[in-house]
C-alpha cells in the first residue's frame, strides 16, 4: 500500500487501530516471515548444545528478538507521525523487513527451549514513544536516527557472532542474515539524506541499548 493511499483512506482513529493491531501481532508472536529462515530446517545430525551453551545461545537470541520488537515499534512510531511521504515509506519498508528477523529469532528461541522476553510490552511502548519523538525533528534527523540505530545494531550483532557457541550454526546463520539486512537499512537511510546525530545523543542511545540487552538476556 502506498503511503499516500494510507493517509488518504484512513482517519487518525483508523490508523491508531491499525498500529494497535500491529503491536498485538508483534507481542503475541504470531508474526510470519516472508523470506525463508536462513538457518533452514533443523537437521537430525546437528550436534546438540550442552546446557550451558543452550542457555547462553537462548539469552543472546532473546536479546536479538527484543531488538526486533524495538525496531518494529521504533520505525512504526517514526512513520506514524512523519510528514514526509518518502521518509514514511522508507520507515514502513524497514519495519516490514524486520518482521522476518522477529519471526526467525522467535523460532530459534523455541528450538532452544526458552522464552521471549517477558518485558516485550514495555520495550514496544517505550520504542514507539521514542520513534514518535524522533519523528518530530524533521526528515533528515528522523533518517539520522534510523541510520544510527542500524549502525549500533550492526555492532551489537558483530558481538553476538563472536559470543555464540561455536557449534550453534543455526543461530549464527540467522544473525549473519540480520546483520546484512541492517547494513542495507543503514545505507538506505544515509542515501535518503540522514543527518549524523549529535555525539551526546548517540551516547544516550548506546546507554539505553546496554540496559535493554543486559535485562533481556535474563528476563
Amino acid at each position: 500500500m502506498q503511503v499516500q493511499d494510507f493517509n488518504r483512506r484512513f482517519t487518525p482513529i483508523d490508523k491508531g487501530l491499525i498500529e494497535l493491531g500491529k503491536a498485538l501481532e508483534v507481542l503475541s508472536g504470531v508474526a510470519h516471515a516472508t523470506r525463508p529462515n536462513p538457518a533452514g530446517a533443523p537437521q537430525v545430525e546437528e550436534v546438540p548444545l550442552n546446557e550451558a551453551d543452550r542457555r547462553h545461545a537462548a539469552g543472546l537470541m532473546r536479546v536479538n528478538h527484543v531488538g526486533e520488537v524495538c525496531a518494529q515499534a521504533l520505525y512504526r512510531g517514526q512513520a506514524f507521525f512523519c510528514r514526509d511521504a518518502s521518509t514514511q515509506t522508507l520507515m514502513y519498508e524497514a519495519a516490514q523487513e524486520e518482521v522476518d528477523h522477529l519471526a526467525w529469532c522467535s523460532e530459534r528461541i523455541t528450538q532452544l527451549n526458552s522464552h521471549r522476553s517477558y518485558l516485550n510490552p514495555v520495550w514496544y511502548v517505550g520504542s514507539f514513544t521514542l520513534g514518535a519523538l524522533a519523528s518530530r525533528a524533521g526528515s533528515s534527523s528522523n533518517l539520522g536516527f534510523m541510520a544510527e540505530t542500524e549502525a549500533q545494531v550492526e555492532q551489537h550483532l558483530d558481538g553476538h557472532l563472536k559470543a555464540l557457541p561455536e557449534n550453534d550454526s543455526r543461530s549464527r546463520k540467522i544473525v549473519e542474515q540480520m546483520r546484512q539486512d541492517e547494513i542495507a537499512h543503514r545505507h538506505k537511510a544515509e542515501a535518503a539524506g540522514a543527518r549524523k546525530l549529535p555525539f551526546p545523543l548517540r551516547c544516550a542511545m548506546r546507554l539505553m541499548s546496554k540496559v535493554m540487552t543486559t535485562t533481556a538476556y535474563r528476563v
